[in-house]
């Protein structure tokens, strides 16, 4: 009998040990659903993680501010959208002291005004002159940073007349994919990355006067925890970027079309084994 006892409790405690490792090799991840960008390169992110280091990982859909404060906090492991050093400025200084920058995943976020590619219009001056926009601007959300700064640039560059139409992401792509299948002039309020650079031949019109700023980059953000509790993972981090916005922008598309974000991930993780080995090499 006592043999019996001792047994179950060698067994009780190698299953404590086996579910405490099994709780361990899981890491927490945030994104912010709205944006087409932060969920394509999350998700492709949590599917290397799991097939190729071993964790399960829990995706986390939440809002900026709190993304920033559940890695800060350590209630989040890392988040893989934080836009560097403008948009996201309060945010880092705010939380700076308690989070890890592991680098950028995208080297050349940038907002600003886009057109198609076949239209006369290079730069932001031209507008003034090209009566073929008539006089509009389609935007987005009123009150967005980008809308801010076409108000901004519709004084700088002295385009008047011309008039900011306030609507929503979806929206505006919806306008500008009828324009374009109608080759016809039209100029919309954007970022990289964004779905629709895989979609059409889009181009950013010239700003010489910096209105919209620099180019930005997307870093990869970790818990002050992450490199002991899961330093696979923060190895990974260090690594994991995308070439382009063609590359992000497959994986956005997909999504756009209709594919689960988790299904997308999956077929591109498949299609890219050697990129998948750049991240994950030793």
């Amino acid at each position: 009998m006592k043999m019996r006892r001792l047994l179950g409790a060698a067994s009780a405690l190698v299953l404590a040990m086996g579910a405490t490792q099994a709780m361990a090799k899981e890491v927490s991840i945030g994104y912010v659903d709205g944006w087409s960008d932060s969920v394509a390169t999350t998700f492709v992110a949590a599917q290397v993680i799991k097939e190729k280091l071993g964790y399960d990982v829990k995706l986390m859909p939440v809002a900026t501010g709190i993304m920033w404060q559940g890695v800060a906090t350590g209630k989040l492991d890392a988040m893989l959208s934080a836009w560097l050093p403008v948009t996201h400025g309060e945010y880092w200084n705010k939380n700076k002291d308690s989070v890890v920058d592991y680098g950028p995943n995208f080297k050349d976020a940038k907002i600003g005004l886009i057109v198609p590619d076949y239209v006369k219009a290079v730069s932001l001056a031209d507008l003034k002159t090209d009566d073929s926009f008539k006089k509009k601007i389609v935007g987005i959300d009123a009150g967005s940073g980008v809308m801010l700064k076409t108000d901004q640039a519709i004084k700088d560059y002295d385009l008047t007349g011309y008039k900011l139409q306030a609507s929503s992401g979806a929206a505006m792509t919806a306008e500008l994919g009828r324009a374009y299948a109608k080759q016809q002039s039209i100029a919309v309020t954007g970022w990289v990355p964004h779905w629709m650079f895989a979609k059409w031949k889009l181009r950013f019109l010239e700003d010489p006067k910096g209105v919209y700023g620099a180019a930005e980059t997307v870093n990869s953000i970790g818990s002050k925890e992450l490199a002991t509790k899961a330093p696979e993972v923060a190895t990974f981090l260090k690594k994991f970027s995308w070439q382009s916005k063609d590359e992000i922008g497959e994986v956005m598309l997909a999504i756009q079309e209709g594919a689960k974000p988790e299904a997308a991930a999956k077929d591109w993780v498949a299609k890219h084994p050697e990129r998948v080995a750049e991240w994950t090499a030793k």
